[in-house]
């Protein structure tokens, strides 16, 4: 593993009022390294992702990716061109077809020509199992061909970074699998990921790193194997006996 982190959080604090969300957390991830964040509603693990991303702003610490401090605007913006992230809802746009949701940011952003956001389109829908829905619009795909379109619009940017808040939340049980076998392939193929999941399956196959969290605190943290078959902390060991039983 890199010496150097690729993301490096140190002090962060976030609260939504009078309610801390993030209370205090520090944590290093590294280049290749999958990470995924786990614990009960309301522990502040999606609060901690999107402020990696700075989609919420924080009271105090600070937060440097690939090397650049999150402190201006600029530093914001370039942040965020190299870290693509994925929501529970897929945040397609209804009126372009597949092709298009995943060509509009590639065009702009990237400056590619027509031709070239489209081929790598093309590779992408084919490398997420779908490539027959390139012409097809969002409101005619399942949910989990909908999240796989998600996915392939944040791969087409290049990312150096994958952030996923609970991608397979809001769908139902029989196209969660195919959304996680995709994150799999990502995670054995080298890509950077944070992932906020309540699959412990999945994060017992593709994390290095599993991260318990509670009350806005990283309360544990270890390899699968030790996190989930040998929790040090009570708290973990109380929340792990209703998710694993």
């Amino acid at each position: 593993m890199a010496a150097e982190a690729i993301i490096q959080v140190n002090g962060l604090h976030k609260h939504f009022g009078q309610t801390p969300a993030v209370n205090g957390v520090d944590l290093a991830v590294f280049p290749g390294e999958v990470v995924v964040i786990i614990g009960p509603s309301g522990s502040g693990k999606s609060t901690l992702l999107r402020c990696i991303n700075r989609l919420e702003n924080f009271e105090a610490g600070a937060i440097v990716v690939d090397g650049i401090p999150m402190t201006t605007q600029e530093n914001i913006n370039t942040i965020r061109v190299e870290v693509g992230i994925v929501f529970q809802s897929f945040n397609l746009y209804p009126h372009l077809t597949v092709l298009e949701n995943i060509t509009l940011a590639q065009k702009v952003v990237r400056k590619r020509s027509k031709l070239e956001a489209e081929q790598i389109a093309v590779d992408l829908l084919r490398k997420v199992g779908i490539p027959e829905k390139a012409n097809d619009y969002p409101g005619q795909l399942s949910g989990g061909q909908q999240q796989r379109v998600a996915i392939a619009r944040e791969l087409a940017m290049n990312p150096k970074i994958m952030l996923f808040d609970e991608p397979t939340s809001a769908l139902d049980p029989e196209m969660i699998q195919e959304v996680l076998d995709v994150m799999l392939q990502l995670a054995k193929e080298g890509m950077t990921m944070v992932v906020v999941s309540h699959e412990m399956g999945f994060a017992r196959a593709a994390a290095d790193r599993v991260i318990f969290m509670d009350d806005g605190l990283i309360v544990e943290e270890g390899t699968p194997g030790d996190l989930f078959d040998r929790p040090q902390e009570l708290r973990t060991k109380q929340f792990l006996s209703k998710i694993l039983s």
